[in-house]
C-alpha cells in the first residue's frame, strides 16, 4: 500500500513538472503587428502564465517570411503572426511551420469559414485569429475642405478630382497591401484591375514606407484618402480622430494568421500561446478600441453597438479572392507594382495630369462647338499607355513565369525590361496629352 501510494506521488510530480515545462521560460514571437496589438497579448498572457516571457520581434511581412528562411537550418523563432494569409502559404509550401491541433473547445466556437474564405488552414499549419476586411479611410475635414466626394467603390477613385489626394503602400512592403491589390486585379479581372490600379495611383500623393504611414496620414491631414485594412480606421475613429471608411462591394474578408515555426525552441509554449489568442480572453482584447480587430467568434458580436462591422452577417458573395493564385504570383505581383507604379510614380503622376487637362480642354472644346477628335484619339492612346502593365492575362496565372520571381536573376532581367517598358509608356502618354493641349 505503502509502495503504491509512494507510485502515485511520483506519477503526480511527474505530470506537474511536465505542465510547469509548458509555461516556464520564453515564447518567441515574430510578428509585423503594431506595438498596441502585440502588447496587449504579450501582457495578458504573461498574466496567465507566470514564468513565461514572450519576446517579440518585430519585421514587415516579407521580412518575415525571408527571416524564417533564412533561420531554418537552426530556427530560433516559436511563432509567426501577421496578417497575410499568402506569405502563411507560402511558409507551408515551403515546409517551414509545424501542423498542429486545436482542442476541441476551441476549434467547435469558429466557423469553417468567412463567405468564401477560409479562417483556418484545412491542414492545421496557420490558424485565423482576427477577421479585417479592405477599404477606403478619408478624413472628413480635409474632403470638405477640398470639396471631394466620399468613395464607395475602388474605381471611384479614378476620379480626376483626387488627384494628388490619395494614399496607399507598396505591396512589396506590406502584406495586407498586397492582398489588397490582389483582391482588386482578382475581383475586376486582371486587365482591368491594373487599369484601375494605374489610373488611380496616378492620384497618388505618396506610396508609404510602410502601411502604417497611410492612416497616419490620413489622421493627421496630410492625404485625403488612404488605402487601408479596416481596423487601422476603426481604431483611429475610437481615438477621436474625424476619419470615415467603407468597405467596396467586392472586397474579400480575410484571416489576420498565426502559425507554428517548425523546430522552434519553444513548441509546446507555441501552443499555449495560440490556445490563448484564439480562447475567449484572447479574442476580447481584439475589441479594445486601440487594437479594433473583428474576432473569429461569432458570439462575441451580441451587444456591440449599431454599424460595428460583423462579417458573419456581411454580404460576401461579390467577393472573389483565390489564396492559390495570390500566393503563387506574390513575388511577381509585388515586383510588378514596384516596376509600374512605386518607382515611376512621378512620371505615372505626370501621365495622369496631363491627360486629365486635356480631358478638360476637350471638354471645354465641344461645349464651344469644335470638332475634337484628334484631341480625344491622342488622348485615349495616352490613357491605354498609362495604364497597362507589361504582364498578360495569360502570364498572371501561369506558374512557370511566377517561379521566375524565386530567381534573384530572372527577377532582376524581368524588372529591367519592365522599367524600359513603362519610361517609355508614361513619356508617350505624357506627350500625347500634352500634344492634345496645343
Amino acid at each position: 500500500m505503502k509502495r503504491i501510494a509512494v507510485s502515485v506521488f511520483l506519477n503526480m510530480v511527474v505530470v506537474v513538472f511536465c505542465a510547469a515545462t509548458v509555461i516556464a521560460g520564453e515564447v518567441v514571437v515574430l510578428t509585423s503587428f503594431p506595438k498596441e496589438l502585440f502588447e496587449a497579448y504579450k501582457q495578458a498572457f504573461e498574466d496567465q502564465h507566470p514564468g513565461v516571457t514572450v519576446v517579440v520581434k518585430s519585421k514587415q511581412t516579407s521580412g518575415i517570411v525571408s527571416y524564417v528562411q533564412e533561420t531554418a537550418a537552426n530556427p530560433d523563432v516559436d511563432l509567426v503572426w501577421a496578417s497575410a494569409t499568402d506569405a502563411f502559404a507560402f511558409l507551408k509550401a515551403e515546409g517551414r511551420l509545424v501542423s498542429h491541433r486545436l482542442p476541441e473547445a476551441l476549434a467547435a466556437r469558429i466557423p469553417a469559414s468567412v463567405g468564401p474564405y477560409p479562417i483556418h488552414d484545412l491542414d492545421g499549419f496557420y490558424f485565423g485569429f482576427a477577421l479585417s476586411g479592405y477599404g477606403m479611410m478619408w478624413n472628413e475635414p480635409y474632403m470638405q475642405a477640398y470639396r471631394l466626394p466620399i468613395p464607395a467603390e475602388w474605381v471611384d477613385l479614378k476620379n480626376p478630382a483626387y488627384y494628388g489626394h490619395l494614399s496607399m503602400s507598396a505591396p512589396s512592403r506590406s502584406g495586407t497591401t498586397h492582398l489588397m491589390v490582389e483582391s482588386i486585379v482578382q475581383g475586376l479581372g486582371w486587365a482591368e484591375g491594373w487599369r484601375v490600379l494605374m489610373n488611380f495611383c496616378g492620384n497618388m500623393a505618396t506610396i508609404t514606407e510602410r502601411s502604417f504611414g497611410v492612416p497616419q496620414g490620413v489622421n493627421n491631414g496630410e492625404f485625403g484618402v488612404g488605402l487601408v485594412i479596416d481596423f487601422f480606421a476603426m481604431s483611429a475613429r475610437a481615438s477621436g480622430y474625424p476619419v470615415g471608411f467603407a468597405y467596396p462591394s467586392n472586397t474579400a474578408m480575410t484571416p489576420a494568421s498565426i502559425g507554428i515555426v517548425k523546430g522552434g525552441p519553444n513548441p509546446e509554449n507555441a501552443a499555449a500561446f495560440i490556445h490563448f489568442m484564439l480562447g475567449e480572453e484572447g479574442q476580447a482584447l481584439l475589441l479594445k478600441p486601440e487594437i479594433s480587430r473583428l474576432p473569429v467568434i461569432p458570439e462575441l458580436y451580441e451587444g456591440m453597438p449599431e454599424g460595428f462591422p460583423n462579417p458573419f452577417e456581411m454580404d460576401l458573395s461579390g467577393a472573389q479572392f483565390d489564396l492559390a493564385i495570390s500566393e503563387q504570383r506574390y513575388g511577381m505581383v509585388n515586383s510588378l507594382f514596384d516596376q509600374v507604379i512605386t518607382y515611376r510614380l512621378p512620371a505615372l503622376k505626370a501621365a495622369w495630369g496631363a491627360i486629365y487637362k486635356a480631358e478638360a480642354r476637350i471638354r471645354k472644346a465641344e461645349q464651344g462647338g469644335r470638332d475634337v477628335r484628334r484631341m480625344r484619339t491622342q488622348v485615349d492612346s495616352a490613357r491605354v499607355l498609362a495604364s497597362q502593365v507589361p504582364v498578360d492575362t495569360l502570364q498572371a496565372v501561369d506558374p512557370v513565369f511566377a517561379e521566375q520571381f524565386r530567381s534573384a536573376g530572372e527577377q532582376a532581367r524581368l524588372e529591367t525590361v519592365w522599367d524600359a517598358v513603362m519610361k517609355a509608356n508614361y513619356a508617350k502618354a505624357k506627350q500625347l496629352a500634352d500634344e492634345a493641349l496645343e
